[in-house]
């Protein structure tokens, strides 16, 4: 990555509204850092091997000295470098710190060698600080989980704030942070016990790292009053106007770079190495359930290009896969859609073994200048050694040039779910369902594990066949967004979509049905999504949810979930006391009668 030697005094002033409270800070000049890291010994980094490879993982000294050349090389660093140390899903454990400790002392001798060179550093950590599971932690409640509780946040802001001296940190909320169930009846106490651990007055942040650079997160506030599962990263309104205002007094046109931080990725992303239980259930994307928020931060991200990077966490896969980056898209005019903005999207991992569903540990590291940034992993698991695994250069304020570093790592594990995302015009689109009377989508063939197609709708809806099950995608960014069918009632059937009634304002009047005397003339098509069992002839019809969508909406919050077990638990206790019977017996004699529900599981499959 080039650096410029070029010196800008940073501007001190972050134009927010006064009712904002925003977390900065002026770092000092150049020559200040270097006295202030001054050594009698010889400097950390005065030599380098031409020869290190840094799109390969290599020792950590070495790594950092080949950096650091290639900087000073270009002429040096100014008041715009910046590192930024981003730890994924920390969930620590209390029983378990040894990997901990493993991971802050990979980290300190990065933050000594940037500390060094310029001074601008900061730790993010994306959330979930806690293990959501009781970790013997409170003798008193010995079912309580850790995660939200006032130790586990005392715990996280001790780790954070030691991660390396003189290096401040800052921190959002994930969709465990709030799960202190027990101890806090409301999430708004939860809240606030969480930001007070934190030392912060708001549950998003905004840090001024570097010259023109900003540091951006906003976190999940919404745990126990989840409309569905308690699992949905949900960023609050007023942190969504906020950010919306930021947005607006923080342009690229005025040089400024914006990197933003939070616990989910949203819509439009892009990113596909993600866990299929958050596909199904519904809590893949930030604010996942509520269709417009969704789609309002990859609408942000087209608007404002001082957008530069989003990282995120929640899916607990590691970074090896090309799919863990998305690189901006150019207007539609000039290439690739759908439209990213100037906006490079991250997935980041996890520190400890027992929070990886894929045997990966790591962080991600970000530095960068004026021109542009580096996107780096930290291994864990491999000594703490440093990969480069993208390069972004800035062409100018609105556009950028990408490239991934190094080849694909071979996908060696089937606990996440490679999502299959349509593109307009790829050959796995089905054309005709949105016209034609009749659409055979499966052409009669019976679904199985290998079928791919995807349709849109009259009325905009995309669906689309993957893994055997039937989806939902977003009409707009095309990324999915829950599960319709599962495979146990999709494979070996086919799919057609047919005409079932009003277009053009016809109304047969005549109709004996009840319930049509009054109908208002309806413009658009109806249709319906069938799904014929070729062997039996039998034929199910999905039906779409009263908004429309498609997907399922049925996974309740914890806490509904919780009150539902407790009532399941009194009417095993009261079989047994009627019956005699074994609690394994009286388990299999009760069953829940309402609504779609008929378990207590929380997931939609």
């Amino acid at each position: 990555m080039k650096f410029s030697s070029s010196k800008i005094q940073l501007s001190l002033a972050i134009l927010l509204p006064a009712t904002t409270i925003v977390v900065s800070f002026a770092p000092p000049s150049i020559q200040q850092r270097r006295q202030q890291h001054s050594r009698a010994s010889t400097p950390l980094f005065d030599k380098s091997d031409d020869t290190t490879d840094r799109s390969q993982l290599v020792d950590a000294n070495q790594w950092l000295e080949a950096a650091v050349k290639s900087t000073l090389d270009e002429g040096g660093f100014d008041d715009s470098s910046f590192l930024v140390g981003i730890l994924g899903d920390l969930h620590i454990d209390p029983r378990k710190m040894e990997d901990y400790e493993d991971g802050k002392n990979d980290w300190k001798p990065i933050f000594e060698a940037a500390k060094e060179a310029h001074g601008n550093t900061c730790v993010v950590s994306l959330g979930d600080l806690g293990e959501s599971k009781n970790c013997d932690h409170n003798e008193v409640n010995p079912s309580e989980l850790f995660a939200g509780t006032t130790l586990c946040h005392e715990m996280a802001a001790d780790f954070l704030g030691n991660m390396a001296p003189g290096v401040p940190y800052e921190v959002i909320g994930g969709n465990h942070d709030l799960e202190g169930i027990d101890e806090f009846a409301t999430d708004e106490e939860n809240l606030e016990v969480f930001m007070k651990a934190h030392g912060k007055p708001t549950p998003q942040f905004c840090r001024q790292v570097a010259d023109k650079t900003l540091l951006v997160g906003m976190g999940s506030t919404i745990f126990r009053d989840a409309p569905f599962t308690s699992h949905e990263v949900i960023v609050d309104q007023a942190q969504i106007d906020w950010f919306e205002d930021l947005l607006e007094k923080h342009p690229a046109d005025d040089d400024w770079k914006i990197f933003v931080f939070t616990h989910a990725p949203p819509n439009g992303s892009g990113l596909r190495i993600i866990q299929e239980n958050h596909v199904v259930n519904g809590c893949c994307w930030l604010n996942h359930s509520n269709e417009g928020q969704c789609r309002k931060f990859i609408e942000l991200v087209r608007e404002h290009r001082s957008i530069k990077a989003w990282f995120s966490g929640h899916f607990h896969l590691g970074q090896d896969y090309q799919d863990s980056i998305t690189f901006p898209t150019i207007p539609k005019e000039e290439g690739p859609y759908p439209d990213r903005g100037s906006c490079v999207f991250a997935q980041t991992s996890v520190m400890r073994s027992g929070t990886s569903r894929d045997g990966r540990q790591q962080s991600r590291l970000l530095r960068g200048n004026k021109n542009g940034f580096e996107i780096c992993t930290l291994d864990h698991k491999d000594g703490g050694k440093i990969r480069l695994d993208a390069t972004i250069t800035y062409r100018d304020n609105s556009h950028e040039v990408g490239i991934y570093m190094h080849d694909d790592k071979a996908y060696e594990h089937d606990n996440y779910f490679k999502v299959y995302q349509p593109t307009e015009g790829d050959l796995q689109y089905v054309c005709g369902a949105e016209t034609d009377e009749l659409c055979s989508i499966t052409d009669d063939d019976p679904v199985d594990m290998d079928t791919k197609a995807w349709w849109r709708l009259s009325n905009n809806r995309v669906l689309g066949v993957l893994n055997g099950m039937l989806l939902e995608y977003d009409q707009s960014t095309l990324a999915p967004l829950g599960l319709v069918l599962t495979a146990e009632e999709l494979l070996g059937k086919s799919i057609t979509v047919v005409d079932s009634g009003i277009e053009e304002c016809i109304i047969d009047f005549d109709d004996e049905n009840e319930g049509m005397e009054g109908a208002e003339c309806i413009k658009e098509r109806e249709q319906a999504i069938l799904v014929h069992d070729l062997e039996s002839n039998r034929v199910t019809i999905v039906q779409p949810n009263e908004d429309g969508s498609y997907w399922r909406k049925i996974v309740r919050n914890k806490i509904a979930r919780m009150k539902e077990k407790r009532r399941e638990q009194a009417a095993i206790q009261y079989i047994q006391e009627r019956t005699g019977l074994d609690e394994k017996e009286a388990k299999k004699s009760i069953q829940s009668t309402w609504g779609p529900y008929t378990t207590t599981s929380g997931n939609a499959l």
